[in-house]
């Protein structure tokens, strides 16, 4: 009787046991499906920091273009930013 109890139990906890591994918390399908979204978010991520490169560079060319523009202005029409004072020296 005794013998037979034993093997009974061990079959048991190794049913219980895979039953937790297929189904439960951290089961396969989870770690699966897991995986599936970090794959997501890391292409997600990829983008983003493509478009945020796009636009920093964008917002660099933007104020180069005004410094430019500014330059531009001061050199060729004289003009000035509010207090300052415009010096023009002839020779």
């Amino acid at each position: 009787m005794r013998s037979r109890i034993v093997p009974i139990i061990l079959v048991l906890l190794l049913l219980i046991l895979q039953w937790q591994l297929w189904t439960g918390r951290g089961s396969v399908r989870d770690v699966a499906q897991l995986k599936d979204k970090l794959a997501e978010q890391k292409d997600a991520n990829a983008k983003a920091a493509i478009a945020n490169d796009r636009l920093n560079s964008e917002v660099n060319d933007l104020k180069q273009g005004l410094e430019m523009v500014e330059e531009r202005a001061r050199q060729e029409l004289g003009m000035v930013k509010p207090n300052e004072v415009f010096v023009q020296i002839t020779h």
